[in-house]
């Protein structure tokens, strides 16, 4: 999203790994002035060459400018980082993975040291950076204040989504998605291993598993629905009682196949769970209802 109609700004980056190095390129092709630190200095010098200033220390990268992102390798990469930067009346942006708790105790962290802050959750790999089409955006939580003062500058390399002052909330709302889409490739991983040794090709199985699952995608409001409401029995199709006895066929079929079932009968159990804990209550409800056994 390089775009040359955003007021040119100066900010410093913190870390030039691979998402790093991808931020830096869109900021400085935007017309940004842009300061970089990166422990390894040899990453910095591409950059150098684009344009950026490099800082010998994090102390004088954050000194060079009231804006600072930091995308390092983890929460405790950004506390030694930053242990001896004066932090007093700069604007803080936390782009490194992270924990809901760790963004929290950053944020008070920051505060303390007299900087706003916002923790934020990057959904996109490095090469969707810059480009629109790629759908990749950024999730950011924490001061309200600093994400309005900000945002165009934020989106520079990303559309961004604000989900609010806690600042544990960009985490939580990055790893609720990334773990949904853990669950869909260990689905699509299962799936593959069954034809495997088969007359069918994986690439002739794959438009096939795509549109399915696409069709499924209604699930995840139909859940959302349920939850809220408390009722999982209403305009129910599909049974949890049903879905039970016919996970026993995917089962039988994975064991004839030689399939290992360690991806998907977790979350059969999790079904046969919810209706043996009473069946005649929760044999007509809608699979949405075996959430609820996940909160412990």
């Amino acid at each position: 999203m390089t775009d040359k109609n955003v007021a040119q700004r100066s900010l410093t980056l913190l870390g030039l790994g691979d998402m790093g190095t991808a931020l830096a390129r869109t900021w400085l092709a935007a017309g940004h002035s842009l300061t970089v630190w990166n422990r390894t200095a040899a990453k910095a010098e591409a950059l150098a060459a684009e344009g950026a200033r490099v800082a010998a220390s994090p102390a004088e990268a954050v000194a060079a400018n009231d804006l600072v992102v930091v995308c390092l390798l983890d929460d405790a990469s950004v506390g030694s980082a930053l242990g001896d930067a004066d932090l007093t009346g700069k604007d803080l942006v936390n782009l490194t993975t992270g924990t809901p708790a760790e963004g929290r105790a950053r944020a008070a962290w920051a505060e303390a040291r007299g900087a706003r802050f916002l923790d934020a959750g990057i959904m996109a790999t490095p090469v969707m950076i810059g480009v629109p089409e790629a759908g990749g955006y950024v999730f950011y939580s924490g001061s309200r204040a600093l994400f309005d003062t900000h945002r165009a500058v934020l989106e520079v390399p990303a559309p961004a989504r604000y989900v609010g002052e806690d600042a544990g909330h960009a985490a939580l709302h990055d790893v609720a998605l990334l773990s949904g889409m853990y669950g869909l490739f260990a689905g699509i991983s299962h799936a593959f291993a069954l034809i495997e040794g088969e007359d069918i090709a994986p690439k002739d199985l794959a438009p096939l598993l795509s549109e399915w699952l696409g069709a499924m995608g209604f699930f995840v409001g139909n859940a959302a629905e349920r939850l809220t409401s408390g009722d999982f029995t209403t305009g129910v199709v599909s049974n949890l009682a049903m879905q039970v006895t016919a996970s026993g066929t995917l089962l039988r079929t994975a064991e004839e196949q030689g399939v290992s079932t360690e991806l998907i009968n977790p979350y059969f159990e999790l079904m046969r769970r919810r209706l043996a804990a009473d069946r005649t209550a929760h044999a007509g409800e809608d699979t949405a209802g075996a959430i609820t056994l996940l909160r412990r």
